[in-house]
């Protein structure tokens, strides 16, 4: 650090703390302060600081958000103390008795109520206000090691504020928004993959992907409100400890309340039966805790939960209504997907109209008539779904459905791929696909074209402006402004906007060109093994399949789109339009370590193995797993092992932590 100018420490801590803060205004409070285009700026500002000088990077920096390498397993964690479930409850009786046997015959104590998340727990361990390490429940006593998966949660503090322990753990749960989840399975029914049924499954299975550029794109936010061993901090109240908790910067979700007496918590839970229908994210009850922690103490526990804690959990809210008919929705892929019309009702907090249906088989699995008197329910609180047909209140009347054998949009004959469920309308030119295609490209987490929404995509296929995506880039403004409700200036913003989406990473164009399977996630994971559109399309099914993160499916899926001539023509002329279709980011850090292979052993102390491979890889060289005579140097931490015995026999030059980190700058200061 010494040979670091102080100007630059100085602006580097600067950017940490301000990155830092608007984390916490954005995922936490929920007030942000700077649009995307400055967040993202002060983000490669530091990037580009970190890579001029490596030594900079610290355990609460950013970038340690930047999904690393995939992982081979999850390592096991012992927790400190058990992490234990909650007893449930389904109605209010047996909470009261719950709650008065607990009280006994002492003097009455007050409980604390809180709205019980739906999502996963995990542990939290801080070190010196840093974090170092997070892990899942598993069977309470030990869990996984998901640490490289939390650091993508963005609401999660990197470092504390305040005064802290100098170890402190504290317990939360991992949860996905409904935005999120909604978004979520939209982007996997256009891939044709699965819908997840609840956002509390998406979230566990985000948590436990071993790429963690997968569980970044999943977008999981996190809640905190247990410390491990609170009195020896000095608090006395499961209040005093929310509040502490939301001083050192955790997110503690507000929707909490001391409660004196049991009218107090019946009231709680009678006033967000309802109204939790209105928050973000999906609540499935209440829990009620002793307030004073000298009650946790006196109540103990049992071998799998407290007894100062209980769980209530709300009824699930189901409807009756009536099936009016269903229509036929083609999807960006060419998906043909039945979808139930309803006689309008209230439901979960919103009027609900309409129902996915999915496939013919779900349609012939539960019977489902046009006529019929159905029960509707919202899947984790979001996503209607028909659960059961009352057959009961069948009058005769009632039809049965089968699905069109034709596109009701182009006309086509629809296609059933094998294995798949889904009918799919095989013309590439259906204005259906062509409009949500296009909508799909510009939206934000793709090339981020804003003005150009599913009305103007519509009026652009109409009109016959887009037959295809590179048509986007020729649009003038006198076309735009032709449009229904568009206008010069409206035009001119757009035309802009398309401009300006030329230079997005090469991410946002793969994930944008809607290759089956191809979400966000993997779309980073190609992108940053492959770096160009060109080595990327010449890359095969077998070869892709070795991608960590990729496997045979997709492989097959991406290969088959590089090897269409009509989707080589679209990149041939987005290529010609200006259409950036190669990373920058090596060119951008430069190529110090260029023709240098290296391979990590051990544990590192300054950063994550994954931490210091992605460096290496960014200024140009090159990381493998095991040691060979083409091996430039080993890099071998704390416990090396067989890796580490296997260069000194072949005489690969071995490097500690400190002298990577010398070599490093010693080559940047080469490459100037």
């Amino acid at each position: 650090m010494d040979s670091i100018p102080s100007e630059v420490l100085k602006r580097y801590q600067d950017l940490k703390e301000a990155i830092a803060g608007h984390d916490y205004l954005y995922y936490v409070l929920d007030r942000p302060e700077i649009d995307d285009d400055g967040y993202d700026a002060l983000m490669r500002e530091l990037l580009r600081l970190e890579a001029e000088q490596p030594s900079l990077i610290s355990p609460d920096s950013p970038s340690r958000r930047v999904g690393g390498k995939p992982l081979d397993k999850f390592e096991k964690v012992r927790h400190s103390q058990p992490m234990l479930s909650l007893d449930d409850v389904f109605d209010l009786q047996e909470l009261e008795g719950y709650l008065r046997r607990a009280q006994g015959s002492i003097e009455p104590f007050p409980w604390t109520c809180e709205l019980k998340i739906d999502g996963l727990a995990v542990s939290l361990t801080y070190v010196e206000g840093v974090f170092v390490k997070g892990a899942t429940r598993g069977d309470g006593t030990v869990g996984e090691d998901v640490t490289s998966n939390l650091l993508t949660v963005k609401s999660l503090p990197l470092k504390l504020k305040g005064p802290v322990p100098h170890v402190l753990e504290v317990r939360g749960e991992v949860y996905l928004s409904k935005r999120r989840f909604a978004r979520l399975n939209e982007e996997r029914e256009e891939l044709g993959e699965p819908l997840f049924a609840n956002p509390r499954n998406a979230a566990a299975g985000g948590l436990r992907q071993l790429d963690p550029k997968i569980a970044a794109s999943r977008g999981l936010d996190l809640f905190v409100y247990y410390v491990v061993d609170p009195l020896s901090l000095g608090l006395e109240s499961q209040g005093e400890v929310l509040r502490w908790l939301e001083e050192r910067g955790f997110p503690v979700q507000r929707a909490w309340k001391v409660c004196y007496d049991l009218e107090q918590v019946k009231d709680f839970i009678s006033l967000w039966q309802e109204d939790r229908f209105s928050l973000p994210y999906v609540t499935d009850g209440v829990v009620a805790k002793a307030d004073p922690l000298s009650q946790w103490e006196r109540l103990g526990r049992t071998a799998r939960a407290p007894r100062w804690a209980v769980a209530y959990k709300y009824p699930p809210e189901e409807r009756m209504t009536r099936l009016i008919d269903i229509e036929i929705s083609v999807g960006r892929t060419g998906a043909l997907t039945p979808v139930a019309i309803l006689d309008p009702v209230n439901l979960a907090g919103s009027v609900v109209r309409r129902a996915s249906l999915h496939n013919q088989d779900e349609i012939s699995a539960k019977d489902v008539r046009i006529g019929d008197a159905v029960v509707v329910r919202k899947a984790g609180e979001i996503i209607p779904e028909i659960v059961s047909v009352d057959t009961s209140r069948r009058t005769g009347s009632e039809e049965p459905f089968e699905m069109p054998q034709f596109c009701p949009v182009c006309g086509s004959k629809a296609v059933r791929l094998p294995d798949e469920a889904a009918l799919r309308c095989p013309n590439r030119s259906c204005p259906a696909q062509m409009n949500e295609e296009i909508r799909h490209f510009a939206s934000r987490g793709c090339m981020d074209i804003r003005g150009l929404g599913e009305r103007v995509a519509a009026q652009l296929v109409e009109s016959g402006l887009v037959k295809d995506l590179a048509d986007i880039y020729e649009l003038r403004e006198e076309q735009l402004a032709s449009l229904d409700r568009m206008g010069p200036k409206s035009a001119s913003n757009l035309v802009l906007a398309i401009r300006a989406s030329r230079d997005r990473p090469l991410a946002a164009l793969i994930a944008g060109l809607g290759i089956r399977h191809v979400g966000k996630g993997v779309a980073d994971v190609l992108a940053e093994r492959y770096r160009s559109m060109d080595a990327l399309g010449e890359a095969s099914a077998e070869e892709l399949s070795q991608v960590d993160g990729i496997g045979p499916v997709i492989g097959a899926s991406v290969a088959a789109f590089f090897s269409d001539p009509k989707n080589k023509e679209t990149l041939n002329r987005l290529k010609d339009l200006g259409v950036k279709l190669e990373s920058e980011e090596r060119a951008s850090k430069g190529n110090s370590l260029e023709g240098l292979t290296f391979v990590f052993t051990g544990e590192l102390e300054r950063s994550s193995r994954a931490e210091a491979q992605n460096l290496v890889k960014s200024l140009g060289g090159k990381v493998t797993s095991s040691v060979s005579k083409k091996t430039d140097y080993v890099v071998a931490g704390a416990s090396s092992g067989s890796k580490l015995e296997k260069a000194l026999s072949l005489g690969v030059s071995v490097l500690d932590e400190e002298g990577f980190y010398s070599l490093l700058d010693e080559r940047k200061k080469g490459d100037l």
